[in-house]
């Protein structure tokens, strides 16, 4: 298998990384079919900044890993890239497609002069824990959060 090649998508092109979103949000209502998809992260989130970079392999149309990233400011951490969705699909795993994503995103992050990358996971992740550890992420905190139910 060839290694896999990086880039990033733009509008047109973000059907391509609906696979492997699938894998990791399938129970997201945005997720319920690729239509629905497209039409919310391109109507929506790239509004908002949301961007997305996808590793392909030659003889795979869709996108065998991908990586939904964000470059904003806050006050903690100045200039930040954070990693909303980080996912390889099932069958392509142990390819470098997480690793060349991981350095693409590393890269983007130096061009913006961004001071650190960020990303969340959930607790249940030990594999994804293990691959971030090992491309130099570090554990700095914890994440709450509550749903719009319990707001009262």
């Amino acid at each position: 298998m060839s290694a896999p090649t990086v880039r990033e998508l733009g509008r047109g092109e973000t059907a391509l990384a609906y696979a492997a979103l699938r894998v990791l949000r399938a129970e997201k209502p945005a997720l319920e079919s690729r239509a629905t998809f497209v039409a919310f992260v391109d109507d929506v989130m790239r509004a908002e900044g949301y961007r997305l970079a996808a590793a392909f392999i030659d003889g795979t149309p869709d996108a065998i890993a991908v990586c939904g990233f964000r470059i904003f400011h806050m006050l903690y951490s100045e200039k930040q890239l954070y990693v909303d969705d980080l996912v390889t699909r099932p069958e392509f795993r142990r390819c470098g497609g997480a690793a060349a994503l991981f350095a693409f995103i590393r890269g983007v992050a130096e061009s913006h002069d961004c001071r650190t990358v960020h990303l969340d996971s959930g607790y249940n992740r030990s594999d994804a824990h293990r691959f971030y550890l090992n491309h130099g992420l570090r554990m700095t905190s914890h994440h709450f959060s509550t749903p719009r139910e319990e707001f009262h």
